[in-house]
């Protein structure tokens, strides 16, 4: 767990999990509540913890990016289009981040 606060890409890590996790909980039990059982009481609390990590998602892409000079296109981008697909971004942290980590 230490490792990933040491490090930038360890932050963006550890972000890009809980994130991921907020976002599957909204999608798979948030909104499925909120809608077929209309009990948006999830939604209501949740909502705002995932709009907090999904900003901090962002600004820490945008920040590694500049400081590790990633390539716009191949990784950037890809980085910050996971973060709006469920399971995204733990597939960019298995394929991308993880192999920057170990540099």
């Amino acid at each position: 767990m230490k490792k990933y606060l040491i490090t930038d890409i360890g932050r963006l890590r550890l972000i890009a999990f809980l994130e991921g996790i907020s976002l599957l909980i909204l999608v798979f039990a948030g909104m499925p509540l909120k809608y077929y059982l209309q009990s948006p009481g999830l939604v209501k609390t949740l909502g705002p913890i995932h709009g907090v990590l999904f900003i901090a998602f962002v600004i820490l892409t945008i920040q590694v990016s500049i400081t590790s000079k990633w390539n716009i296109l191949k990784t950037t981008a890809p980085v910050l289009i996971s973060s709006f697909i469920p399971f995204g971004t733990f597939y960019i942290d298995r394929k991308i981040l993880k192999k920057f980590e170990a540099d």
